[in-house]
């Protein structure tokens, strides 16, 4: 069996593309007790614990600009200042994903960066897309795929791992594990 170890729509949605039968298993882990370069793996073997024998896929994914990282926020304002700051720069996002088996052993963990340029934001857009609610579960505060508000000009890199689960580098390592064909 294969389990995605995240409450993330996004990441379920993904996966789906990849992988047609899987379960999900949210890990109890504080994300704040960890290393970003950990957490995926953390979060898998949490999960491994009552299922030692099932492949276990989990991320995590972090924005950074500069030396300040940007998780999720924790209300409307904190994901109103995010967007502020982050509006007319360039900033990375980088997604830290696993695969992960106990017996027998399996045990990839992988971080991959990809770069969002953003559009110039004037307080009426951050203002109307923070009152969707869309940015409160999101790093950042914004998700590419929301696009109804034009908040990117482009990226580099993968758009998958912007979203939330790097599929072209995933699938590369589900297909040399024989997970996938």
């Amino acid at each position: 069996m294969i389990i995605l170890a995240s409450k993330s729509p996004r990441r379920k949605e993904l996966l789906k593309t990849l992988i047609n039968e899987f379960i999900i298993i949210p890990p109890q882990v504080d994300e704040y007790l960890y290393p970003f370069e950990e957490l995926s793996l953390v979060k898998a073997k949490d999960i491994s614990k009552d299922h030692p024998n099932d492949i276990i896929i989990s991320a995590d994914t972090l924005v950074i600009k500069g030396n300040k990282v940007y998780g999720k926020p924790r209300d409307k304002l904190e994901a109103y200042q995010m967007l502020k700051e982050l509006s007319n720069n360039v900033h990375e996002v980088k997604t830290v994903y696993s695969i992960y088996r106990l017996e027998p052993k399996i045990e990839i963990t992988k971080i991959v960066t990809s770069k969002v340029y953003f559009n110039k934001l004037t307080d009426e857009l951050i203002n109307a897309y923070v009152d969707t609610s869309s940015p409160l579960d999101k790093a950042g505060g914004y998700g590419i795929q929301d696009k109804d508000f034009p908040l990117v000009n482009h990226i580099e890199g993968s758009y998958t791992n912007i979203v939330g689960l790097p599929l072209e580098e995933l699938k590369k390592d589900l297909i040399k594990l024989k997970i996938i064909a």
